[in-house]
């Protein structure tokens, strides 16, 4: 049975380029880095390395690059320590950021009782700039956390845009870039961010392994505490292995950054006009369905059939060899709905099933017309 795994915006796989270096350090580089015989040196220069290395494709310091477990940490990271520690009295965020964000704000909120603020949306899921720079006319210290580019719909922000925004009002900026580390390029000399996050998984890296920028002087401080290792910002003997197949998979993301994006852009095209073909009232959630407006990396559809196919659909997607995600809000069986297609979705489309498709360079025009043919089973 062909098999076609179009869940990249969930985890992508590993480059065998990666999956040779991590392999090699594991074999060769097994000193803790915190010793300080020869091993531990040997073991802790890798580190540093890889960091200056991922400092470099951002244009800034390598002391600004801390290692983390993940995205999720890295947000937490961020979000738990500006509140504890910079004395943030209000958050402005969006009701369609990842978990991660929302539901550490929701913590947040009942530990230190800050005020949170949700900025507008329009209907297809982007930030309401104007309502955004009327939020920031409050005379409470603010942070802002509003992600890069939406993981469940694609929609992009203008990161440069709100970072201007946020330094102007004398606001601290916050940004999820899980999806967009190493399908973009930022330069953050040119984006006065205050902090970002990132996750390896995401780029043809390792699991369990990301990393938080810090601006300079920042003033955060750890979330995990025991040892010094991060400059004393994040406890625990690092994961040699997975910080340089971290660097190892960012590196190559950009060094064919420009032909793999075009490439994937084009699948992600051709996906969209051949389901137009086969399902004409197709809709395509948040922006996700134009391609100067959304990442080249997923498509979200909300496909227009019976709810007694819908019922079925992803089960025989799993079932025909298709990996993707489920994205609608009010499946039958569906243990969680999407709080982001919640938001912005009327009630008509709550009730269609919507599914998410994520593309990576592994992926091929074969692949899209296999998954075409299955759909076209579904078709009433």
């Amino acid at each position: 049975m062909k098999t076609v795994y179009f869940d990249n915006a969930a985890t992508t796989q590993l480059r065998d380029e990666v999956i040779d270096r991590m392999g090699e350090v594991m074999k060769t580089n097994y000193g803790n880095p915190s010793s300080t015989h020869s091993y531990g040196r040997q073991s802790k220069s890798l580190i540093e390395s890889s960091r200056k290395r991922i400092a470099s494709h951002f244009n800034v310091s390598a002391s600004e690059i801390v290692f983390t477990s993940g995205g999720t940490e890295a947000d937490n990271l961020v979000l738990r320590s500006a509140v504890r520690d910079l004395e943030i009295a209000e958050v402005i965020t969006s009701k369609i950021e990842h978990h991660a964000i929302l539901h550490t704000i929701d913590q947040l909120r009942e530990e230190y009782d800050i005020s949170v603020k949700y900025v507008k949306l329009n209907d297809k899921g982007d930030v309401d700039i104007s309502h955004l720079e009327t939020l920031l006319t409050s005379k409470t210290k603010q942070l802002v956390s509003l992600m890069h580019i939406n993981n469940e719909i694609g929609n992009k922000l203008n990161l440069k845009l709100v970072a201007e925004l946020c330094k102007t009002n004398n606001a601290l900026f916050h940004s999820d870039t899980v999806q967009s580390v190493g399908h973009y390029k930022l330069d953050l000399q040119d984006i006065p961010i205050d902090y970002l996050a990132a996750s390896a998984h995401k780029f043809h890296g390792p699991k369990g392994v990301g990393f938080a920028f810090l601006r300079k002087n920042s003033g955060l401080r750890a979330l995990i505490f025991g040892g010094e290792q991060e400059r004393g910002l994040r406890a625990g003997t690092e994961s040699i292995h997975n910080i340089v197949g971290l660097d190892e998979a960012l590196h190559l993301s950009y060094k064919y950054l420009e032909t793999e994006a075009a490439y994937i852009l084009d699948i992600k095209s051709y996906f969209i006009e051949k389901l137009k073909q086969v399902l004409p009232n197709v809709t395509f959630n948040g922006q996700s369905g134009d391609l100067d407006k959304s990442t080249y990396t997923l498509v979200n559809v909300c496909l227009p059939i019976s709810a007694d196919k819908a019922n079925l659909l992803q089960f025989q997607l799993d079932l025909k060899g298709i990996a993707c995600s489920k994205g609608s809000a009010c499946q039958s069986g569906s243990s969680q709905n999407s709080h982001v297609l919640t938001e912005i979705l009327d009630n008509d489309h709550l009730q269609r099933p919507s599914i998410r498709f994520s593309f990576s360079k592994y992926n091929t025009k074969a692949d899209v017309d296999y998954v075409i043919d299955v759909l076209k089973e579904f078709v009433d």
